[in-house]
């Protein structure tokens, strides 16, 4: 509840979290006692909430919503002087679900949509205040810079919050559950959000098929199934159906992708179309027009069903179609061109009174009349195709019939069979029969709702035990006579073997240890399984019936020896055949995960050699027998292992007298008594321009190696070999050679002679370096980073070394984190000190000029490292 006086001082401003109730209390003084009002921005609140609490000290919202933030006026009069005004202004906060949303930067190809291809992730959410995203990729937390084929970053039209993922050129790794995070930092208690997208090969954007022909004709009255199926996109499309009637009609039902409109009326028709979402790419949309239909109906005035002779026989032909003046009709009979005459009125009714009729009177009919007469419809437009419908004028027409053979239903059949259901139809025209599905709204085998047969037989090829159930048989509505369907209904039955898991699992045990596998029957038709066997590759184990009672099978090997290892096959067996699950049995380790993805060459001084620092965890080392080496593939020597490796252990192996610039194929095995477990394989490269936390760097081998000079100094370093220095002048000062003792090795000095003075600075500033993120194997948040270099300050007018941490978005630099004055001796010696930035940062290095000429310093071997400075040089 916030309460406020009505004084003169600078606007609150209260914070409420969306659905709660917010109390404004307006504190008032004044006599006559004021009456009071509250308002809103956009003029009188009372529109919104109760009127009661407009006119009180205190405004009441339950529930307030988002829309309802803004700035509140209270208002107090009493009818002497001017009115008093105070605001204050209500931040509404709020975050909902975040949503990601999948794209690849070229086409979705035809073949696989994720194969080698940049994919984009993007995670958005609203939210007041402004929301902060984190991605992580399974456990692991990805951030700029942590993981080589990620880039993370916000696009230019945003206001500077992360929220996109890259992965570039998709590697198999990148085939994991991502989740987005979505934080607004705990404000007014509101927790984190989160979202998981699971990527993998078979992600794919939605396609979809429309299992209805367009346009769809219909009579008025008429149930209309429109069904769309998914044939694409992973992961599964949600379906939903919209029409370009503004909203789909009232009485429709939305049933998964079947949309159902009972008892169409012409209003109804239009465009309905399907969409289909999962977030990957473009939604898929697919139309279809429904357009009315029209039916045709003998009319013998009589009560028998028979024509006769000397009868007047009335023809009538309705359509109902939009608009409906556009419509014209023409007569056939067996398919000849009728014209109207004296036995043969032809009428078509005036559009005003009964649009889309026409009627054929046939007066005194005559044996001659008999035959096939069409009506036949089209708009004048064009937008319907040409329509035309039979009636058969015979003196043997005779009501249609539908009954179902002995013996043909139930129909019972295997998966994969032929099968035909069949219904016996009489009456004169023989009508066409419709099959349709009679227990639910499913399509048919040929995926439309209703097929029609000629001679009540419908044909199945290779039956489903999805196409198990109901069929209905009726005759067409159209069936030469005023009667209503006929129909007949046919069940069949579908026996399918056993649906089983696991299909396939790979078991990985020590020796002696125990194994239990259990294959599990999700479904089978008859259901009544009748046994199962095990098998060790294709060596009966073990058999027997299986229980009712349970719905699995369990095989256990006590204590796993050598013979153990191999393939395990469950059948489990029905009347329709057998399901199969697959157990891979095997003592092979894991394979170690190395623990960068990123290169860490370590430079060494000798000119052609670098040497390789590897790590690695070991994954699940504890699920088989103890790892008592690894094989390194590059050398083909072992590496061996003491005692148990510990889950999330770290291990290391110094890789040397690597070439420069060659890159290696690093390839890790671990090895138990089983033998070699699985192999991980990384590269490691030479990168001599690749700045990295974990990069030694002999910087000055190369012209001062991405560190650049600082424009706002007083003077710049000098890089130089003690070659190539002339010490004539100043003899007594700065280093004989390079940190190795090379007089040809090259370093950085400040040259002290003229026109120096005292007091000058020279500055060198590195490149921006992200902050690593947090990490399992135990660094610390913020994390921590070892700069270090090399320092020769000989002479005795030696001024001041510094070394600062200067980073981003800070304007005013801290003081050195490291710093030394004065002569420390004609010797090179090593500086170490930790930082804990907390943004990206650079490292600068500032040489200050003493009171004399004898006064240089230079530096050499600049380095910086993840992780606490573990052996700092003594400080002397």
């Amino acid at each position: 509840i916030a309460h406020f006086w009505l004084e003169r001082h600078t606007e609150r401003v209260y914070t409420i979290r969306e659905g709660e109730t917010l109390e404004l209390t307006c504190l008032v003084t004044g006599h006559p006692r004021p009456q009071i009002r509250w308002t809103k921005t956009a003029g009188s609140v009372s529109d919104r909430f109760q009127d009661s609490s407009v006119f009180n000290e205190t405004l009441h919202i339950a529930k307030i919503q988002r829309t309802q933030g803004g700035r509140y006026y209270c208002k107090a009069e009493n009818g002497l002087g001017s009115p008093a005004i105070k605001s204050i202004r209500v931040d509404v906060y709020y975050l909902d679900d975040p949503v990601v949303t999948v794209h690849q930067s070229i086409g979705e190809a035809k073949e696989q949509f994720y194969y080698e291809r940049t994919v984009f992730l993007r995670c958005v959410a609203n939210s007041n205040p402004p929301v902060r995203y984190s991605w992580h990729r399974g456990r692991e937390v990805l951030t700029q810079g942590s993981d080589k084929g990620v880039e993370i970053y916000e696009p230019f039209f945003t206001q500077g919050e992360t929220k996109i993922l890259k992965l570039k050129n998709l590697r198999p790794q990148d085939y994991a559950n991502y989740s987005c995070i979505a934080s607004v930092r705990n404000v007014c208690g509101i927790p984190d959000r989160s979202v998981i997208f699971r990527l993998t090969n078979k992600t794919a954007s939605p396609s979809i098929k429309l299992l209805v022909e367009d346009p769809i004709v219909v009579n008025p009255g008429q149930t209309v199934s429109l069904v769309c199926i998914t044939t694409g996109g992973e992961p599964t499309p949600t379906l939903t159906w919209v029409s370009s009637n503004e909203s789909l009609p009232q009485r429709s039902v939305v049933k998964g992708g079947t949309l159902t409109l009972p008892a169409i009326s012409s209003d109804e028709a239009g465009v309905y179309s399907c969409v289909a979402s999962n977030n990957v790419g473009n939604p898929a949309k697919k139309s279809t027009t429904i357009v009315g239909r029209f039916w045709i109906t003998p009319d013998p005035y009589h009560n028998d069903d028979n024509i006769q002779i000397g009868r007047e026989v009335k023809i009538s032909c309705q359509v109902e179609a939009t608009p409906p003046e556009e419509l014209t009709f023409s007569w056939l009979k067996n398919g000849r061109a009728l014209r109207s005459s004296e036995r043969m009125v032809i009428t078509q009714t005036d559009p005003d009174i009964s649009p889309g009729t026409t009627n054929l009177d046939i007066i005194d009919l005559k044996f001659t009349d008999f035959g096939t007469y069409t009506c036949v419809a089209a708009l004048k437009g064009g937008g319907i195709p040409e329509i035309s419908i039979d009636v058969n004028i015979s003196s043997t027409t005779v009501p249609p019939n539908l009954t179902v053979p002995r013996g043909k239903s139930p129909l019972v059949a295997r998966e994969g069979d032929t099968v035909e259901l069949e219904c016996l139809v009489s009456g004169k025209p023989k009508p066409i029969i419709l099959w349709s599905r009679a227990d639910k709204e499913a399509p048919m085998p040929d995926g439309s709702m209703q097929m029609e047969s000629y001679d009540g037989v419908l044909r199945i090829v290779n039956v489903s035990r999805e196409m198990t159930g109901s069929y209905r048989c009726q005759t067409s509505q159209f069936n030469g006579f005023n009667v209503k369907p006929r129909e007949a209904v046919v069940e069949l039955i579908v026996q399918y073997p056993p649906t089983v898991e696991p299909v396939y699992m790979e078991m990985r045990q020590g020796l002696g240890r125990p194994v239990v596998m259990t294959c599990r029957v999700l479904r089978a038709h008859p259901s009544r399984v009748l046994r199962f066997e095990w098998l060790l590759s294709n060596r009966l184990l073990h058999a027997g019936a299986f229980d009712a009672q349970r719905d699995e099978t369990e095989y256990t090997i006590r204590s796993l020896n050598r013979d153990g290892w191999g393939e395990y096959t469950c059948n489990v067996i029905n009347e329709a055949g057998a399901g199969k699950c697959t157990f891979q049995v095997t003592g092979k380790a894991y394979p170690p995960e190395f623990y960068y993805d990123t290169y860490s060459p370590l430079w060494q001084n000798r000119p052609r050699l670098y040497s390789f620092k590897l790590q690695w965890t070991q994954m699940n080392p504890n699920a088989v027998d103890r790892i008592v080496a690894y094989r390194l593939g590059i050398r083909q020597q072992e590496i061996p292992v003491d005692g148990t490796i510990n889950k999330g252990e770290l291990m290391t192996h110094n890789l040397t007298q690597l070439i420069k610039p060659e890159s290696y194929e690093v390839r890790l095995t671990p090895i138990t008594r089983f033998g070699e477990g699985d192999s991980t394989i990384r590269i490691s490269g030479f990168v001599p321009h690749t700045y990295d936390f974990r990069l030694f760097i002999s910087i000055f081998s190369e012209p001062i190696c991405m560190f650049t000079q600082d424009k706002n100094d007083d003077f710049d370093w000098t890089r130089h070999s003690a070659a190539t220095r002339d010490t004539k002048y100043t003899p007594n000062t700065g280093p004989s050679g390079d940190r190795s003792g090379s007089k040809q090795g090259f370093y950085m000095y400040i040259e002290t002679s003229r026109p120096r003075k005292e007091g000058d600075q020279a500055r060198l500033v590195s490149p921006f370096f992200n902050v690593a993120p947090k990490n399992p194997y135990g660094i610390t948040n913020p994390p921590a980073y070892c700069f270090g270099f090399f320092y020769h300050m000989y002479g005795k007018h030696i001024g001041t070394l510094n070394a600062f941490l200067k980073q981003k978005g800070q304007t005013t630099s801290e003081g050195p984190v490291w710093s030394l004055s004065g002569n420390q001796g004609d010797r090179w010696k090593q500086a170490k000190v930790s930082i804990h930035p907390t943004a990206s940062f650079q490292v600068v290095l500032e040489g200050i000029r003493g009171p004399g000429i004898e006064g240089d310093i230079a530096i050499d071997d600049v380095m910086l490292e993840e992780g606490e400075c573990r052996d700092p040089p003594p400080s002397e």
